[in-house]
């Protein structure tokens, strides 16, 4: 049987220290072996004997402890993994200057394997320019830093800062351990994402939309932060939790998606439309309930179309060398109406899949053929959405340079 994964779980002393409990738990059940560095201030919010309880490992506090296992080199240098959750402000800093006061931050300085830092903090802390600073650097480094999320922090703050959840967390470092030793390589890059399926409201209970999901668009938001990328992801009426690392975006329509797409893709290296876009909308909206009437047959609705944001966004392009990707979900000659679209929307690559009411939609797996403007095809074959994603992001790379 192969060794477990070898995961160190880094602990800092914030609030959000008893989140990193949930995180440990998912990595013991689902086969890593776990040794828990608690910094001295992490210990005064979750005590040892918790940490040694979930990983079924001893606990290492400090460099004085097991001295002849000189633990301060070894459990680095053992790791596939480190990953800091939460990182404060001050490991942050620490980590970004080569400090070395304290067992973690000499784990960070030996290990030789992907490091993955989860930053919470109060908003005006991971706003201030000695942090961002502090984050580009280790950034530049390789590390993969998560953006923090939004909502509620200590006390009655709100903002950006908090801790992402712990179940979000762990999908950014299966994706890294996936990746092995491989250097994050979209990392100095903002991609933007879309997903799920926008809703057009015929009346204030009913809408036309569809049957996606989001789940390939959350795949492909998900693969990029865990490849160092800074993601802005467009959710159309997805219904999932927050990827971990990512900007969220919630939208409704097509008009709206329209607009974010719009303003996030103003400063994008790469912009992928995986959302399932009405083409037409009611050309009316009524204001109230329609009613049933006895005896009578329902009203045509009269449909207008919906901007086509691929193609807008193809042919305007907001930034030279800007990657566009576009998505094709066809029913039959999948191929052929794919090629087609291809050359009408005049974007970079387009992912063709064959869909249906028990084909992808829903599914955590696809199959597809990712085309090329420059005639290249690239099947995909049938697997977890996660495969597809890095694929496309691979491909998205060769034309980034």
């Amino acid at each position: 049987m192969a060794d477990k994964p070898r995961v160190v779980l880094g602990v800092s002393g914030g609030i959000a220290a008893y989140k990193a409990c949930e995180l440990l738990r998912r990595f013991t059940e689902s086969g890593h072996d776990v040794r828990v560095v608690p910094t001295a201030s992490a210990l005064h919010f979750v005590g040892a004997a918790t940490w040694s309880a979930l990983s079924g490992n001893p606990v290492s506090t400090e460099v004085w402890s097991d001295v002849h296992e000189v633990p301060h080199v070894r459990i680095g240098q053992h790791a596939d993994l480190v990953v800091v959750a939460p990182a404060t402000a001050d490991m942050l800093a620490k980590a970004a200057h080569g400090l070395a006061d304290d067992l973690l931050t000499n784990t960070l300085l030996t290990a030789r394997c992907p490091v993955v830092f989860a930053p919470a903090m109060h908003t005006e802390m991971w706003e201030h320019p000695a942090t961002r600073e502090n984050v580009a650097t280790l950034r530049r480094r390789g590390a993969v830093v998560i953006e923090p999320a939004v909502g509620r922090l200590t006390g009655v703050d709100t903002g950006k800062g908090r801790l992402p959840e712990p179940g979000e967390i762990f999908e950014v470092c299966r994706r890294v351990l996936a990746r092995g030793t491989a250097e994050p390589d979209l990392r100095g890059r903002h991609v933007v994402v879309s997903a799920g399926g926008t809703r057009e409201p015929l009346d204030p209970v009913r809408f036309l939309g569809n049957r996606s999901s989001g789940k390939q668009g959350y795949a492909l938001a998900r693969t990029a932060a865990a490849r160092g990328a800074r993601v802005t992801l467009l959710a159309a009426n997805a219904g999932l939790p927050d990827p971990a690392g990512v900007d969220v975006v919630h939208v409704g329509t097509a008009v709206q998606l329209r607009e974010a797409v719009l303003k996030a893709a103003a400063d994008a290296d790469a912009v992928v439309m995986a959302a399932a876009v009405a083409d037409f909308r009611p050309a009316v909206y009524a204001t109230g309930k329609i009613k049933k009437k006895d005896g009578h047959e329902p009203d045509p609705v009269a449909l207008v179309r919906n901007p086509d944001i691929l193609a807008e966004i193809s042919a305007d392009r907001a930034r030279p060398g800007q990657v566009v990707v576009g998505f094709a979900a066809e029913t039959d000659d999948v191929l052929a109406n794919g090629r087609a679209k291809l050359a009408r929307k005049g974007c970079d690559l387009l992912v063709v899949n064959e869909v249906g009411e028990r084909k992808t939609f829903g599914s955590e797996q696809n199959e597809a053929v990712v085309l090329g403007a420059d005639g290249s095809e690239t099947p995909v074959p049938y697997g977890p959405k996660e495969a597809l994603a890095d694929t496309v992001w691979d491909l998205v790379l060769r034309r980034l340079g």
